[in-house]
Order: C-alpha cells, then structure tokens, then sequence
C-alpha cells in the first residue's frame, strides 16, 4: 500500500510500471481496485496511478472534504507531490466529473482525457445511486461475479456522505458550462447497459468540446474497463500512443466497437 499525507491526513494511491503517467480516477461505486486490470495492461508501457478519493478506499474519511472542490484539491496536491505533468486523465463517474474539472483548470498539464460514464447532469443518474448505501450499490451494479469480489469488498468502505454530499453538489453544476472549458483531445465512453448513469442523448452529444470522440460499448453497463476489458485497454494505449494535436476523431476504432462522432 502507497500513501501520502495531504492537508494532514493519508491518501491512498497504487502505482505501477514506467514511462510516461496515467492516473485513474474511481467512481462513486468503489475504489481505485477495479482499475487493476488497466494498469497492469496500462504498466507495461506506461507509469499508471490510480488514488482514492477523500471517503473512499483507504483514504481518510472527512466529511467537510466531500466536495467536488475538495476532491480536485485532493488530485492536484497529488500531482503535484508526485511532480507529474504530459499525463493522460482518466476518469470515471464521480471520477469523471473531478477530472473534467481538473482538466478545466489546469489544462497545461493534461495531455489526453478520457471520461467514462460521465453524467450530464444529475437527471441522467439512476436515483439508486443516492438511496442504496455502498454495499447494496456495489451488489446492483458489480453482482456476484468472481473477478468482482474484491471491488466489491472495497466499496463497503465507503462512507455514504461521500456519495451524498458529492451528489447534492453536483445538481448545481453546469456541465453544460464546464465541457465548454475542456480544451484538451478526450474520448468519451459509455456503457450501452448503464444502470447507473444514461447515455447521453444526440443533443448532449452535441455540447462536447471541439476535439472530442464518443464512443459507445455496446456488451457493457457501468463498468467498461471490466465489461469489455480487453477493448477498453487498447482503445486506452491507441490514445496515448496518439500523436500529440492530433484529432481522437481520427483514431481507428474496431467494428465492436459503436462509434459516435459529434
């Protein structure tokens, strides 16, 4: 287990591989562990971080850092006490929403952004996702699969708050606003069978920023990177592998895959 202390208090991170960075950021259901399997494909060419957030994991559990501010604190003390820059930013749910705010930001050190299952607002999350505790949550969305067992066991550590508080916030966010701010290349996934979060309509597609793919996994629900791992990881290496300015719109995309271009 790797940590850090950040305003007095550990945050929990894992780290694998060398080479240039990507940090996975988790989503309101679990913790950095479902993102095993991508960094390990991701580690053997590049340097992959994934950290839990402020009430999730391992991390401290401190109310009064909920926040979505609060959380992109979190990230941006964590990059800059790992001194990382030219990373690729993925991000996915609630990890989705701190990561676009971040890339907004501090679009200078983002080099590529890749968003999964982000929501447009909170009228496109199923409203389990606020009344289930973490447990019931991680039941309805991972199930009894082996290979899930330890995500599973991870998300019961969540401290509800974080869910709720995160939540409650996010009902005054203009994402509409804040895909306007998004400068860097980004791809967009989403699950077909998303329990949790809906697929955005062909209007939202509409208000995705200039240089931007989205791109529609047609056998997965909320987890993608699980679902349909193997896509998930070459489309991810495809993408940083993609020449820096170059448009993701021209990045191959296999057959299984449903694409969708703005």
């Amino acid at each position: 287990m790797s940590a850090l202390i950040i305003d007095n208090a550990i945050v929990h991170y894992e780290a694998l591989g060398h080479g240039k960075p990507v940090i996975f950021l988790h989503s309101w259901i679990g913790s950095w562990r479902y993102w095993i399997p991508s960094m390990q494909f991701a580690s053997t060419r590049f340097r992959a971080y994934a950290l839990d957030l402020w009430g999730f994991g391992a991390t401290k559990k401190i109310s009064s850092r909920y926040a979505l501010e609060k959380q992109v604190s979190l990230l941006k003390e964590f990059i800059d006490q790992m001194g990382l820059g030219d990373f690729t930013l993925v991000g996915h749910g609630l990890g989705s929403i701190i990561a676009a705010f971040y890339a907004a930001d501090y679009a200078q050190y983002v080099e590529k952004l890749m968003l999964v299952s982000f929501p447009m607002g909170t009228i496109s999350t199923n409203p389990r996702l606020q009344k289930l505790s973490p447990k019931e949550t991680a039941d309805w969305l991972l199930g009894d699969c082996e290979s899930y067992i330890e995500s599973c066991e991870d998300a019961k550590k969540t401290d509800p708050q974080a869910i709720s508080i995160s939540f409650k916030q996010f009902q005054d966010v203009n994402w509409r606003q804040l895909l306007n701010r998004l400068t860097v290349s980004s791809i967009w996934i989403h699950g077909e069978n998303d329990q949790a979060i809906c697929k955005p309509t062909e209007e939202q597609l509409e208000y995705l920023p200039e240089c931007a793919q989205f791109l529609l996994f047609s056998d997965s629900g909320h987890f993608p990177m699980l679902d349909e791992t193997s896509n998930f990881n070459r489309l991810l290496t495809n993408f940083i592998q993609l020449p820096a300015g170059e448009d993701p719109r021209n990045l191959e995309v296999k057959e299984i895959w449903k694409r969708r271009v703005r």
